[in-house]
């Protein structure tokens, strides 16, 4: 089977990977955690985890009801490196809702004329209207970190956003968007992990792009940018919720739940939410590098 980008990935785990980081890959079990910081060393059983969402999932349905009728504005923005597990969460999200209120924003590189206008002004149309969820896999943060690390943008352009990017969200805010900001942290081994996972996948390979194989060697440049994006743009108005994601179903049942107990919706049945686990959400305090 061809392999994307001539096999990429599986040269970099052979060959660059720090020996801890292939070691641990190679004898790992299937289901286990691979980070020995993450609070559990396996993954969730598949029944408790389904039978959490299934809960969760009526609840998701309340809530698109009541956003409807209210005329609410829901924005959830998702950020985090690559296989972190944001399009899975989102699509979680999304599962039973009427996909005409509750639509994805995906842009693609900036065009021309884009890269000419003000940094936020090609999000703006994207917000979400009265009555709508937007999910935002990945948004104007892409300048606080992807960008930095490939140079994409000078650091005169990311001191403008970091200036801006408070305000900017304190605006939506005040004119009445209801916004979550979630940071999904996975470990270096966990990513490795199913970035191989996904380069032997035919029908996963997709996921993958150049940025995630060069991205492979810049893990600590990573690390720095994101720390200090968390940093400068967590506010009381605009917080981060940081979800560690070593497990997808710990994460999606956090991330999920994290924005059931938030708003008042109508017929908010407590008790179906159960807890949010504090022990991998919280503020960027539990931010892992």
């Amino acid at each position: 089977m061809e392999l994307p980008f001539d096999g990429a990935i599986s040269r970099f785990y052979e060959t660059q990977a720090p020996d801890e980081v292939r070691e641990t890959i190679r004898r790992a079990k299937k289901g286990e955690i691979l980070n020995p910081d993450y609070p559990y060393s396996d993954r969730m059983g598949r029944k408790e985890y389904e039978r959490d969402m299934a809960a969760l999932q009526v609840e998701l349905v309340k809530l698109q009801a009541w956003v409807k009728s209210a005329n609410a504005r829901v924005m959830i923005v998702f950020e985090g490196r690559d296989a972190s597990g944001k399009g899975g969460t989102i699509k979680r999200f999304r599962e039973n809702l009427n996909p005409r209120g509750a639509r994805v924003v995906a842009l693609s590189k900036p065009s021309d004329a884009e890269t000419s206008q003000w940094y936020f002004q090609r999000y703006i149309d994207h917000l979400p209207s009265g009555g709508e969820i937007a999910f935002f896999d990945r948004s104007w943060y892409n300048r606080g970190v992807v960008e930095k690390v490939f140079g994409f943008c000078d650091d005169d352009q990311r001191r403008r956003f970091f200036r801006q990017v408070n305000p900017f969200e304190a605006a939506l805010a005040d004119d009445g968007i209801h916004i979550f900001k979630f940071w999904l942290n996975i470990g270096r081994k966990e990513q490795l992990r199913r970035f191989l996972s996904r380069e032997k996948d035919p029908l996963k390979q997709w996921k993958l792009s150049w940025i995630d194989v060069k991205g492979l060697e810049k893990w600590d440049e990573y690390s720095h940018a994101i720390q200090e994006t968390l940093r400068i743009s967590h506010s009381d108005i605009s917080p981060w919720t940081v979800v560690r994601s070593d497990d997808k179903r710990r994460a999606r049942l956090a991330v999920i739940r994290s924005v059931l107990h938030a708003l008042n919706y109508d017929r908010k049945d407590t008790q179906a939410l159960g807890q949010i686990d504090h022990r991998i959400c919280g503020g960027p305090d539990i931010w892992d590098g």
